[in-house]
């Protein structure tokens, strides 16, 4: 027979070990006072491997427009956040910790989309940011710097076209420098195009997928970009729920992953910084999934490792990762807000 005594001391355990669980596996509302209210109700499942930051960043309310892409400079620990609306900063600059910096709110730009740092080792990094609005400024890539002025111009401003000299672009979705200098472009986010481009350092045309379809190099909407370091390019076919792989240098159609994203679309994909995950949103259902990243060699099927289940409506559309911690941000049009991932286990820099 077990005493009364003891047996509040195992229920009051097996409650501890309850809550303890809620945490880790974030089945908790995670709704603070001074939180956004969509910061709530965020699950994991499959294997737990990050959790939202709450701390970040430290005024929220900053966030006066609706929230399209995000970029970190890991050297210098800054994160720069785009959004749309009138009379708001286009772009808001946070540090990593969560502080407020500066913001922009520059006439040059009118439709901010796709956001990416670049250079960022150097003294003098440089934020490109695809612009998809109808105005006289609209249809091309931008290159700004840290506070904001603008430096130089890629397609033609306000003419949607889909000209390769001079360079013409249709709502260009997002580009990705790498480390090299050499450029990649998905264009366009609905418009007339559906168009991988390559560009060298000195943005010459190297080569370009640019048929519309649903066959190998074929593109129904191109959303996201990345390049990993086994010299393959990522990119987020939307129109087409799925991911298609690419040879950077040669630009040979390597693969294709779709059986991850039946019930919706991958809208935004980048590369964990330990290199072994992918992190894939997906807007309409309001997920994030963490993607095996297959080694060098064939690309094989995709592999779902954990997902985190956003609240209703948040709608998750471009990631960046800080690669020297290990977080990751979330840019949600929804929400209107971006938030902040970090690892269960932070052991460290990853560079």
């Amino acid at each position: 027979m077990v005493k009364k005594g003891h047996t509040c001391v195992v229920v009051s355990v097996m409650a501890s070990l309850v809550v303890l669980m809620m945490v880790l596996y974030g089945t908790f509302s995670s709704q603070q006072p001074g939180t956004h209210s969509l910061r709530q109700n965020y699950q994991l499942l499959g294997r737990p491997l990050y959790k939202l930051d709450l701390s970040w960043p430290r005024n929220p309310e900053l966030f006066t427009g609706v929230v399209f892409g995000v970029a970190v400079n890991h050297y210098a620990g800054v994160v720069y956040v785009a959004q749309r609306g009138d009379n708001v900063p286009k772009v808001i600059v946070f540090t990593t910790d969560g502080d407020f910096l500066q913001s922009w709110n520059t006439t040059t730009l009118e439709m901010p989309h796709g956001i990416f740092l670049a250079d960022a080792a150097s003294s003098n990094p440089t934020v490109w940011i695809t612009d998809v609005g109808n105005g006289p400024y609209g249809h091309c890539i931008k290159q700004y710097s840290q506070s904001g002025k603008l430096l130089q111009v890629l397609g033609t401003p306000g003419k949607a076209g889909s000209g390769l000299s001079p360079l013409q672009f249709d709502q260009p979705a997002e580009i990705f420098v790498h480390d090299s200098g050499e450029i990649y472009i998905v264009d366009g986010d609905g418009g007339m195009n559906n168009r991988l481009i390559k560009l060298s350092k000195d943005q010459e045309m190297l080569w370009m997928h640019g048929e519309k379809g649903q066959g190998p190099a074929q593109f129904y909407i191109p959303h996201s970009v990345t390049v990993d370091n086994a010299q393959r390019i990522w990119v987020t076919d939307r129109g087409n729920k799925r991911i298609q792989v690419f040879n950077s240098i040669t630009g040979d159609w390597l693969g294709t992953w779709g059986s991850c994203f039946t019930y919706d679309a991958p809208y935004s994909i980048r590369l964990t910084a330990d290199k072994k995950y992918f992190v894939v949103v997906q807007l309409n259902i309001n997920q994030i999934l963490l993607l095996d990243a297959p080694l060098v060699g064939l690309i094989g099927q995709c592999k779902v490792v954990s997902v985190i289940q956003l609240a209703d409506e948040v709608k998750p559309h471009l990631v960046d990762i800080d690669l020297k911690t290990g977080a990751f941000y979330v840019a949600e049009i929804g929400a209107q807000q971006a938030q902040k991932f970090t690892p269960f286990s932070l052991g460290g820099s990853f560079l």
